[in-house]
């Protein structure tokens, strides 16, 4: 088939066009609908207020590309305007809506939750009110509104019909086809499984959860279900049966009253439209009084009418992000991506942010401008299961359980990953700039900026920072501007064998560090970085080899972490064995190491066994090449260290980038090897050895700016001397 490109205009299209310049679409997902590989969906500029969900793959060839004719003005947008205001008094405002509006899902419904989330004693929602742009702040209260005078603006919402612990779910019976018991279910979206002598069943759902049961055997022309209920005193309401997704055709509907007693089961019988052999079917609960209700919002507009200004509300919780796992190679490229209600995204459930892969591989997203997400703003992450948020103990086996099921589901080189994300701008999410579990593993992450991450700081957990990777397996994380990020810059955690880490600037990363590794067994490279932040590295892994790095501030290492990890075999997703991170077989070469600054504060345990040094780690490490400040002790295990340089980083913004003054650096004042396979050798745990993705020989021979390393290189990210400011971002390449 001739490769087409299909026309979307938000002005002057129509949704029964057939995509011709002549005849364009009027929303994108019109045009994605019938997009094949090799088409082209040309958006001209606008605004569009839809959830993308491309329904089929390009392939590696022929991609499906998504591209903004005019990157500054092509807007896919999550919030629809708000404009009917009404004032209650003073600065507070009232919006009223129809539960109807907001289909199958409710984004001030929606509660932020999931494994390692903190709400730091309070409820969040996923959705918000943007003003003008800028997001206003969830209240815990109403009467905050009328109390508390917040800079950013508060906004508060209530929704009638919500409720929490709405029924009890056993076991589904379609009559003349098979039982469906509780622990199959293949997603939830809400409540848990609980266990009993006598059975499963799903429980503690609240209004706008669902259930996705996959490959359910109805049997031929099937026209009733029989299910298995309880109610606790005070619960009840209402279950819809749905075809294939969320929002898919209605089959049935129940109703279920409120219960007179704790806990006490009855089955029903559910009328449904006819279906027939095997199909998915989507259960979500709601209830009666949801269904008929209204959603009232309430902000502060200090001293502004909002009905005369931009004042906008969540109703989608993606922007661009497919229903189905394994979309393959799509391309999105100069969009603003904005304003999604998000989810916390963990590594054990389904990731979802503004724009998402879902479980697939070869996508290319670029050029785009994404910010204002509830949680995260881009997404390589895993595929949602029944097993979602079950892991709140924190413990390791349950999510190597959950890599032991990727496998399963796909996870290998050439089914899941390989995407590029680059030069994109991502702020203003309040979990991770880009997120990732397994999903991004052979992925090439560069020249992407992202800022303002966390930055708000009114919920925290264990996934929150400007990156956020699980088993990034051979992925390079290259070029990027990460700064006012989270707990920390970027954060690689569990089965990044095989990463590079390269060219980055971090700065002002400050709530916790540059760079954390976690429980990573090697070999793993960290080369020409430049780390700003008061604290660079927070260190809990072993076999990582440091080059040619700036290390502006401390470093902190973990002595021993016993839980035991995955490792793997070379340049593959399979599992070889589990080890424990006892620290050490780290490489430290040609690194620059600023002035230590007294560590007194941050989240990582005090109790816990951190030293600033390497010396009581459990594993040789190697150090040669090295220089030090003033003030900064080398490691007893470096060799030809040069100490008492003269290092005063300084960073500042000027109008056409960030520029970076060093102070006077001595060079080649001893004599320094180019970092390479052969000098690095082997990862003690997996022996394997550092290497590229592809297997060849690894080689530092290019500086921070790709200007050419000498025989004797220098040390730092900077093979020439730099004496006055540099501009390192965008990077000037060729240095000065």
């Amino acid at each position: 088939m001739t490769p087409r490109t299909l026309h979307v205009s938000a002005d002057t299209g129509s949704d029964t066009g057939d995509g011709a310049e002549s005849a364009p679409f009027r929303t994108i997902s019109a045009a994605a609908a019938v997009a094949m590989p090799g088409d082209t969906v040309l958006v001209a500029r606008g605004t569009y207020r839809e959830q993308v969900s491309p329904p089929r793959s390009g392939t590696a060839e022929h991609p499906i590309t998504f591209l903004a004719e005019l990157p500054a003005q092509t807007v896919i947008t999550g919030s629809d305007i708000a404009s009917d205001w009404e004032q209650v008094n003073g600065n507070v405002w009232r919006y009223q809506i129809n539960n109807s509006r907001f289909g199958t899902f409710n984004p001030y419904a929606d509660i932020i939750r999931g494994d390692w989330f903190d709400p730091l004693g309070r409820v969040h929602h996923t959705g918000c009110v943007y003003h003008n742009g800028e997001w206003l702040v969830e209240a815990t209260q109403l009467d905050e509104l009328n109390t508390v005078s917040h800079p950013d603006g508060l906004w508060y919402a209530t929704v009638e019909g919500d409720a929490d612990n709405i029924l009890s779910l056993g076991e589904i019976r379609p009559v003349g086809g098979t039982p469906v018991p509780a622990e199959s279910v293949s997603f939830r979206y809400g409540g848990s499984l609980a266990k009993t002598d006598v059975g499963s069943y799903s429980t503690g759902f609240k209004v706008g959860d669902w259930l996705r049961f996959e490959g359910v055997d109805v049997g031929a022309q099937c026209q009733a279900l029989d299910i298995d209920v309880a109610t606790d005193i005070g619960g009840g309401g209402r279950i819809e049966f749905r075809e294939d997704t969320r929002d898919g055709r209605i089959l049935g509907v129940c109703d279920i009253e409120q219960g007179n007693s704790l806990g006490v089961w009855r089955r029903v019988t559910v009328p449904i439209l006819p279906v027939s052999g095997k199909v998915t079917l989507v259960v979500r609960f709601t209830t009666v009084e949801y269904e008929s209700g209204t959603t009232k919002i309430y902000a502060q507009f200090p001293d502004t009418d909002p009905t005369t200004e931009d004042v906008e509300i969540n109703v989608r919780q993606t922007v661009f992000y497919p229903e189905k796992n394994f979309i393959n190679y799509i391309h999105v490229s100069g969009f603003t991506l904005r304003n999604a209600a998000t989810n916390w995204a963990p590594p054990s459930s389904e990731q979802t942010a503004i724009i998402g892969t879902n479980w697939s591989r070869g996508w290319v997203i670029e050029n785009n401008v994404i910010h204002h997400s509830k949680c995260s703003g881009l997404s390589l992450g895993k595929y949602g299961d029944g097993s979602d948020n079950t892991n709140d103990a924190g413990a390791a086996d349950p999510y190597t359980q959950c890599v032991q099921n990727a496998l399963i589901n796909g996870w290998n080189k050439a089914t899941i990953g390989s995407h590029t994300v680059r030069n994109n701008v991502i702020h203003d999410c309040e979990q991770t700039g880009i997120v990732g579990s397994m999903g991004c593993a052979f992925s090439t992450v560069t020249g992407n900026n992202i800022y303002n991450i966390d930055s708000r700081r009114l919920f925290s957990g264990a996934e929150q920072a400007g990156i956020k990777l699980h088993g990034a397996i051979d992925a390079l994380i290259m070029d990027n501007h990460i700064y006012r990020s989270g707990l920390f810059g970027l954060w690689l955690d569990w089965m990044c064998q095989g990463a590079q880490v390269s060219g980055n600037l971090f700065h002002d990363n400050d709530f916790e560090a540059d760079l954390f590794l976690e429980m990573q067994h090697g070999p793993l490279l960290v080369a020409n970085n430049i780390l700003l932040s008061t604290r660079a590295i927070a260190l809990n892994s072993k076999g990582v080899a440091f080059a040619h790095n700036l290390f502006a501030g401390q470093i902190r290492n973990c002595v021993t972490d016993l839980r035991r990890t995955p490792y793997h075999p070379a340049h593959t997703t399979e599992i070889a064995g589990l080890a424990d991170s006892t620290a050490g077989d780290h490489r430290f070469y040609n690194n620059v190491f600023g002035a230590h600054q007294p560590d007194t504060t941050g989240l990582l345990d005090p109790d816990a066994p951190w030293d600033i040094t390497l010396d009581g780690v459990g594993l040789a490490c190697f150090a040669h090449g090295n220089l030090f400040a003033h003030g900064v002790h080398p490691s007893h295990f470096d060799e030809s260290p040069v100490t008492g340089a003269d290092i005063q980083p300084l960073l500042t913004q000027q109008p056409d980038g960030w520029y970076l003054t060093v102070g006077i650096l001595p060079t080649h004042s001893v004599a320094r090897r180019l970092v390479t396979s052969e000098l690095l050798g082997v990862a003690v745990v997996p022996g394997v050895r550092y290497e590229n993705a592809d297997g060849s020989d690894l080689n530092v021979d290019t500086d921070y700016f790709s200007s050419p390393r000498g025989t004797n290189p220098a040390p730092g990210p900077f093979e020439h001397t730099v004496t006055e400011p540099v501009r390192v971002w965008p990077k000037a390449t060729g240095g000065s």
